[in-house]
């Protein structure tokens, strides 16, 4: 497939962006609710609700290189990458729907099963769109500084999908006395914007012509013998997603422990709508700033100012645990200024990663990169909400049934606080060591494309 070299058009940069609204949407609802739903509804022990995650989580991983490299057969095959994508944007509502409807006769062993069961077809589902998803910009673009408008468009509807999800999410899940049934409508009107969102997106993806004599699709050990060779091979891809992952899982953990820091630290459930909001207006005014500085300074020198101010955000929050109160919300709202950095900038800098290795290796890989980078994000994403529940075991948090509400001791409170702090600036801390191997830069993506001369 090979990309255009023009300006792209608007209609391209919106319909890929709205469908940030699905992938956001389910990057931030779960990550925000899934656990609290597990322990403070379903009454399932800390760790087993992380093990619930990370069970989901693992699977994502494993099967994210296989659909990444049964993606780019499929664009050969047919010339699009669309019959993934329609495919994961129509299964994801119906099991992130049954996600959240577990019949309250189950017991918790049972309801358990029921999450994660649930839960990982959802992970799959998400997969099916998300691997082909992040492979497009590769394809759509040559362009060095139009990826970087493409992906800062999209970044802006993530943070308002963000906003969306996260603040809305939990409003709908207050709509009804039954926390089963709050949790039951939050799932379905969600669901239906998610699939929506990934819907529209579809139509973006290029139709080519296929290839006339396809070859048959290679086995699954070859899927992961061609992932793993993608990391092998592209040391600028190793340090991005090495960075990506860590960050990730910074913002997971921060992500998984706001209701509870709502509940436990601000003393309201409802005081997580107002976290999401500080943390996403900043980011949805900033995002197009990041691209901005991205253009004059480059978009690896952006990235680690971005990730320098999210960490600073972040440990200033350690305070919490002595002088709990609204001052939360301005560390917050200077973490998502920063957060609108940390999205769009590695996210405009995988297709650079993605054509500087086909200059050198040939095209046809877009699909394994993003299968090895969505398989890094969720790795990331997931270890966050695990960390926290490891946190919170370790801490004595003590988990509720239904409208029960148990007090919680001192320890479990300090281990909220940092786990939404110290602990993810010392993450970000770590990312800048890797983010200072990725040593490509403007002018190696748009050198010309060397040319061999032919003599006769």
């Amino acid at each position: 497939m090979v990309a255009t070299m023009q300006t792209l058009p608007r209609r391209t940069i919106a319909a890929y962006a709205i469908g940030s609204l699905g992938t956001g949407g389910f990057a931030t609802l779960p990550g925000l609710v899934l656990v609290y739903y597990l322990t403070d509804t379903l009454g399932i022990a800390a760790l087993a609700a992380g093990l619930v995650v990370t069970l989901a989580k693992i699977w994502d991983v494993v099967i994210d290189p296989v659909i990444g490299a049964r993606s780019d057969h499929s664009l050969k095959a047919t010339g699009s990458r669309r019959r993934f994508m329609r495919l994961g944007a129509l299964l994801l509502p119906v099991f992130f729907i049954l996600t959240f409807a577990v019949p309250a006769a189950l017991d918790t062993v049972s309801s358990a099963i029921w999450v994660t069961l649930a839960f990982l077809l959802c992970a799959t589902a998400f997969s099916l769109f998300q691997v082909p998803y992040i492979a497009l910009p590769a394809e759509l673009t040559h362009s060095y500084d139009d990826r970087t408008r493409l992906l800062t468009w999209r970044v802006v509807v993530l943070a308002l999908a963000i906003l969306l999800f996260g603040a809305g999410g939990p409003l709908l899940r207050s709509a009804s006395s039954d926390p089963r049934l709050g949790y039951l409508i939050m799932a379905v009107v969600a669901g239906l914007v998610i699939g929506i969102g990934m819907l529209i997106s579809v139509t973006v993806a290029p139709q080519g012509r296929p290839d006339l004599r396809p070859q048959p699709a290679a086995s699954v050990g070859h899927n992961y013998r061609a992932s793993l060779g993608v990391l092998r091979r592209s040391q600028p891809f190793r340090a991005l997603l090495g960075t990506f992952v860590l960050q990730g899982l910074a913002t997971g953990l921060m992500l998984a422990g706001a209701q509870y820091v709502a509940t436990w630290v601000l003393h309201s459930e409802d005081a997580v709508t107002f976290l999401f909001i500080a943390l996403i207006a900043p980011a949805l005014l900033l995002a197009p700033v990041w691209g901005r500085i991205s253009r004059r300074f480059g978009k690896e020198r952006a990235f680690v100012w971005a990730s320098i101010l999210f960490g600073v955000a972040a440990v200033s929050m350690v305070a919490l645990i002595w002088a709990p109160g609204d001052w939360v919300y301005l560390p917050v709202a200077v973490a998502g200024a920063a957060y609108a950095g940390m999205q769009s900038l590695p996210m405009a800098m995988l297709p650079d990663v993605i054509s500087h290795d086909a200059r050198r290796n040939g095209d046809g890989s877009a699909g394994l990169f993003g299968g090895v980078w969505t398989a890094g994000e969720t790795t990331g994403m997931a270890l966050g909400a695990t960390t926290l529940t490891v946190v919170l075991a370790a801490s004595g948090y003590v988990v509720s049934v239904g409208n029960t509400a148990a007090a919680q001791p001192t320890s479990a409170v300090i281990g909220i606080v940092l786990s939404f702090s110290l602990v993810p600036a010392a993450l970000m801390l770590a990312s800048l060591f890797t983010l200072a191997r990725y040593r490509l830069r403007k002018s190696d993506i748009d050198a010309p494309i060397p040319t061999v001369e032919v003599h006769p």
